[in-house]
C-alpha cells in the first residue's frame, strides 16, 4: 500500500469513527468498480428489454421521451443523496442515513420498506431473467423450468457475493462492459440497418387514436422509465468498501445516472424506430416486440448473442441487487434494529463480507420465487411493489433531509449543493412523489381488483406490517449508534466529531 493510499484509508477511518464507527471491510472498490456496482443495478439494459412491450402499448413512440425526463427526475433525488452519503459515508445507504437526518423510528421503517422492495425486487429480475436463459439452452419456458432457473440465478449469485468484496467489483465491472457494449451496439445496429419508422414518429401522438389528451398514455408509459432509473443509491450500500468514500461517491452515483440514461435512452430509440408494425403492438398482437425485432433485424445467430448479452445483464444486476441488500442487513444488524443481529453484523474472516446477511439476502428472495408456480396472480401483485417501494423508501430520504435542513442542517461533506440545496430537495420531493402517485394508479377499471389496486395494497400491508412489528418489537429502542444529530455536525469531512 502506497503511503497516499495508507493515508486516504487513515482519513476514511477517522470519519467514519467520528460518526460512531469502526469498519472491518475490505476497502478495495475503485470508483469505477463502486460505478459499475451502481450501473449493473440500475442495468438499463434489462428495465428497457423487460417492459419495452408495456409501455410501448400504453404510449407507443412518443414514450422514448419518458426517459428523458425520468432521468431528470431521479438526478435531483441522486444530487440530494450525494450531498448525504458525502457526510455519512456509512453502510447500508438508505437507513443509516434516514437515522442520521431524522431518527430511529423513521430510518427503521425507511429500511424495512427498502429491504422488502430489494428482496422483491430480487424475485422479480430472477424470475424475469428466467425465459432469457431458457431461450438460449432452447429449453421451453414452462412455470417450473423458470421457477427452478430464478432459483438457479439467485443460488450463483449468492455464491459470487460470498467470494468477496474483489470478485463482487470484478464482476460488477464485467457486467457494466458488456451492457454498455450491448446497449451502443444493438442501439446503432437497430439504427443503422433495421429503422422502420421515422423520427417523427417519437413526436406522433395519433397512432394512438384517443378521443381525449395523449398525457394520461404518456404518464402510463412512463412507468417503464421509472424502473430503469434507481439503483444509484448502491453505490452507498458499500460506502465502507470504497476508499474516500465522501469524494468518491457522489460522483459515482451521477456517473450512474448519467450513463446509464444515456444507454437506456439509446437502446429504447433503436427499439422504438425498429417496430416494423406499431399497430400490432398497441392492439397486443405482438406481445414480445423486442424478440420480433431482433429476429428479424439480426436473424435467430444475432437474437442469440444479445439474448446471452441480456442474460450477463441480469447476472449482474442480481449481483449488484443482493449485495445492496445485504448491506443493508448488516447496517441493521450492526445497530441492534433486526431480529438475529448477532448473527447479521458479522463479517467472514479473511473475506470481510457479511455472509449471514447475504445468505438471507439471497434465501428470501428465493422463497418469494418458489412461490411463483402456485401463487401466480399473489405473486405478480406482490412484484408490484418492487418499483414503487424504492421509490417511497427514496422519499423517505428526501423528507428527512428536507426536515434536516429545517432544523439547521448544512452538509458538511466533500459533495455540496451550496445555495442550490433547498431548491433541489425540494424539487426532488415533488417529483418523487409524483412518480410514486403515477406509478400506484389505478389504470385498469374492469381488471380484478388485487390487479388494478396491487401496489397500493402490497405497499400498505408492508408498511402495516412494519407498523406493527415496530410498535410491539420496539427495535429502533435497541443499539446506542447516534441518531437524528444531521444537524448538530457541522464540521467538514474527514474531521473526527466528537472523537
Amino acid at each position: 500500500m502506497t503511503d497516499t493510499a495508507a493515508a486516504g484509508g487513515d482519513q476514511d477511518a477517522r470519519q467514519l469513527r467520528s460518526l460512531g464507527y469502526v469498519s472491518h471491510f475490505d476497502r478495495s472498490m475503485s470508483i469505477w468498480e463502486n460505478f459499475a456496482l451502481g450501473f449493473t443495478y440500475l442495468s438499463p439494459v434489462v428495465g428497457v428489454y423487460t417492459i419495452f412491450a408495456t409501455t410501448f402499448a400504453a404510449g407507443g413512440p412518443p414514450m422514448w421521451w419518458t426517459y428523458l425526463f425520468v432521468g431528470i427526475g431521479q438526478m435531483l433525488v441522486c444530487l440530494v443523496f450525494g450531498e448525504i452519503v458525502s457526510q455519512f459515508p456509512i453502510s447500508g445507504g438508505i437507513y443509516p442515513w434516514a437515522r442520521r437526518l431524522f431518527g430511529r423510528r423513521w430510518a427503521w421503517m425507511a429500511g424495512w420498506i427498502y429491504g422488502w422492495a430489494l428482496f422483491v425486487t430480487l424475485a422479480a429480475i430472477a424470475t424475469g431473467a428466467a425465459p432469457f436463459v431458457a431461450q438460449l439452452f432452447g429449453l421451453e419456458p414452462t412455470a417450473r423450468v423458470t421457477t427452478t432457473i430464478a432459483l438457479m440465478l439467485i443460488g450463483i449469485t449468492t455464491l459470487v457475493n460470498l467470494s468477496g468484496t474483489r470478485l463482487l467489483a470484478r464482476v460488477s465491472m464485467f457486467g457494466l462492459i458488456c451492457e454498455l457494449i450491448g446497449a451502443l451496439v444493438v442501439g446503432s445496429y437497430l439504427l443503422l440497418f433495421a429503422r422502420h419508422q421515422p423520427f417523427s414518429a417519437l413526436v406522433n401522438t395519433q397512432v394512438l387514436h384517443l378521443d381525449g389528451a395523449y398525457w394520461p398514455a404518456f404518464l402510463a408509459s412512463a412507468l417503464g422509465a421509472m424502473w430503469c432509473y434507481y439503483g444509484f443509491e448502491a453505490c452507498g450500500d458499500v460506502a465502507e468498501e470504497t476508499p474516500d468514500a465522501a469524494r468518491t461517491i457522489p460522483r459515482s452515483m451521477r456517473l450512474t445516472i448519467y450513463v446509464g440514461g444515456v444507454a437506456a435512452l439509446w437502446v429504447c430509440l433503436g427499439f422504438v424506430l425498429a417496430v416494423p408494425d406499431v399497430n400490432a403492438v398497441m392492439s397486443g398482437k405482438d406481445k414480445d416486440p423486442v424478440v420480433t425485432v431482433l429476429k428479424s433485424a439480426m436473424g435467430d445467430t444475432g437474437l442469440r448473442l444479445v439474448i446471452a448479452v441480456v442474460s450477463v445483464s441480469f447476472m449482474s444486476a442480481l449481483i449488484s441487487l443482493q449485495a445492496a441488500a445485504s448491506r443493508l442487513l448488516f447496517a441493521y444488524a450492526r445497530d441492534e434494529m433486526i431480529i438475529g443481529s448477532k448473527y447479521l453484523r458479522q463479517l467472514a474472516p479473511g473475506r470481510r463480507i457479511p455472509a449471514t446477511s447475504l445468505l438471507v439476502a439471497g434465501a428470501v428472495p428465493a422463497l418469494i420465487a418458489l412461490s411463483a408456480p402456485w401463487l401466480e396472480d399473489a405473486v405478480a401483485t406482490i412484484i408490484s411493489f418492487a418499483a414503487v417501494g424504492i421509490y417511497i423508501a427514496f422519499q423517505m430520504i428526501v423528507i428527512a433531509a428536507l426536515v434536516a435542513r429545517s432544523r439547521g442542517w448544512r452538509p458538511a461533506g466533500a459533495f455540496t449543493l451550496g445555495v442550490w440545496g433547498w431548491p433541489v430537495n425540494i424539487l426532488a420531493l415533488a417529483y418523487g412523489i409524483g412518480a410514486i402517485i403515477n406509478m400506484s394508479w389505478p389504470r385498469s377499471p374492469h381488471d380484478p381488483w388485487f390487479s388494478n389496486y396491487g401496489v397500493v395494497v402490497t405497499s400498505a400491508a408492508i408498511l402495516a406490517l412494519g407498523a406493527i412489528y415496530m410498535m410491539i418489537g420496539r427495535p429502533y429502542n435497541r443499539g446506542s449508534a447516534p441518531a437524528g444529530d444531521a444537524h448538530h455536525l457541522q464540521v467538514a469531512t474527514g474531521v473526527p466529531i466528537g472523537d
